[in-house]
């Protein structure tokens, strides 16, 4: 059993929660993710690690509710507790000195990519950051993203925060205004990690791109995860979560990651929770 220390709600559907894991906080790098269970009846999910504590001893996830797993979760409160806790799991970011940095996250998205841009920033790197949601409404961790870039860029769907239009957009900017840009690295929607992708590939600019979205029970037993990597298939959970951006087929990846829609919104009419 594992306590939930501290909850906040980030935006609609959106919350992050603290929770009391010293062991996992210990051994946690920027990048990994851990399985959680909420209780018996509960399936595994694989969230990122977002943040850590050493001295509290905890590890801070986010998560947007999508469906009921994610919904139960977010019904919990401070002092309560999940049944199950395993990680940190998954390949670690490879933190070093690269130079100029951009680090772009959509969405949740934002929560994959801070650790790993703090960890980058750390090493020296001078980091870029680009944030974008559909409004202003979902942007998370704008103020702390903000606090160690160097610069920093907002987009919205809807024009409600920042500039109107897409991450990819920014990016396309600063590639066309000659900015010097040693690596790219991103997590969010699949369709926004593909554009990025495309932006970044014909100029041989080197992308990791965190496939976290399309992980399952994240431990390779469920194989929902498989992506193709050049001509190889891997999975996305225990070879991953990132990847060479140029290397992924998305087209496949999009389409695998469609299975899962209806698992998502396993609500029913009444929107109650049920196993």
């Amino acid at each position: 059993m594992v306590k939930i220390v501290k909850k906040e709600i980030l935006a609609e559907g959106i919350k992050r929660i603290m929770l009391a894991a010293p062991e996992i906080a210990k051994k946690a790098r920027p990048g990994q993710f851990v399985v959680l269970r909420v209780d018996e009846k509960g399936e595994r999910i694989p969230l990122t690690i977002a943040d850590k504590d050493l001295e509290k001893g905890t590890i801070s996830l986010i998560f947007q509710e999508v469906g009921r797993t994610t919904k139960k979760l977010g019904l919990l409160e401070p002092g309560e507790e999940i049944l199950d806790l395993v990680g940190p799991l998954g390949k670690a970011t490879e933190i070093r000195y690269f130079g100029k940095v951009v680090a772009i996250g959509g969405g949740v998205g934002a929560a994959v990519v801070y650790p790993i841009a703090c960890a980058l920033k750390e090493a020296g790197n001078k980091i870029i950051s680009i944030l974008g949601a559909k409004s202003k409404d979902f942007l998370i961790l704008r103020k702390e993203t903000e606090g160690i870039s160097d610069k920093f860029f907002v987009t919205t769907d809807d024009g409600s925060a920042g500039e109107k239009g897409f991450v990819s957009d920014i990016l396309k900017k600063l590639i066309e205004q000659k900015e010097e840009i040693n690596l790219v690295v991103t997590a969010g929607p699949l369709i926004m990690m593909k554009v990025i992708c495309q932006i970044t590939k014909p100029i041989g600019l080197k992308t990791r791109v965190s496939l976290n979205p399309i992980m399952v029970d994240g431990t390779g037993m469920c194989g929902s995860c498989r992506v193709k990597i050049g001509n190889e298939s891997k999975f996305a959970c225990v070879h991953g979560p990132e990847f060479d951006g140029e290397k992924i087929d998305f087209d496949i990846l999009i389409a695998r990651n469609q299975l899962f829609l209806k698992q998502e919104l396993a609500l029913n009419k009444n929107n109650v929770i049920q196993y």
